[in-house]
């Protein structure tokens, strides 16, 4: 067990150096010139970044009406007697809720549960592995499928939304068998 994790560290030293030197190495001995390469790259995504502004500003949007008329609030606590058994603490049900909306909003209320409840908890510890472990579902979809010009979702949105409960419970499985 020591072995593979002391190779997992030495792997994960070496990753991004190997990589950032290494791409640029294979395109010169390809022939490849570079810098025309990544100038036409950062036009290009220049160009997507500046399709994508709207999508943004529609799910940031979004994610403050939610959060500001107290939405967030009202079904945390609608939720809270089912998860009670289970033993999922009430604080940590906010950060489920927004995560799948917006990164940033999930990152505060993790810095306020952290803040509020201590960052040995059981809620954060929870809360920090569901923030690590899940997506920002709908600004996913609604960014990188508005990018594309997909509107006609089908079933990324139900596929999206099991993968994120998948994590969720995944993340409170681990946190209590690790924790306790």
């Amino acid at each position: 067990m020591e072995l593979v994790v002391e190779i997992l560290g030495a792997i994960s030293r070496w990753a991004i150096p190997v990589f950032l030197v290494g791409v640029p190495a294979v395109a010169l001995a390809r022939g490849v010139k570079i810098y025309p390469a990544f100038i036409e790259g950062a036009k290009d995504g220049l160009q997507v970044g500046l399709r994508i502004v709207p999508y943004l500003v529609a799910i940031l949007a979004a994610v403050g009406a939610f959060r500001g008329a107290g939405a967030m609030d009202r079904i945390a606590s609608w939720l809270q007697p089912a998860l009670d058994p289970l033993g999922i603490p009430a604080s940590v049900l906010p950060l489920f809720l927004v995560r799948p909306l917006s990164g940033s909003g999930a990152t505060g209320l993790l810095a306020e549960l952290i803040r509020s409840e201590g960052a040995d908890s059981l809620a954060a510890r929870i809360g920090a592995v569901v923030n690590g472990s899940t997506e920002t579902t709908f600004y996913v979809l609604a960014v990188y499928f508005g990018a594309v010009g997909i509107t006609k979702y089908r079933h990324a949105i139900p596929a999206a939304l099991a993968a994120e409960a998948a994590g969720i419970a995944a993340s409170i499985i681990v946190v209590r068998l690790v924790f306790g």
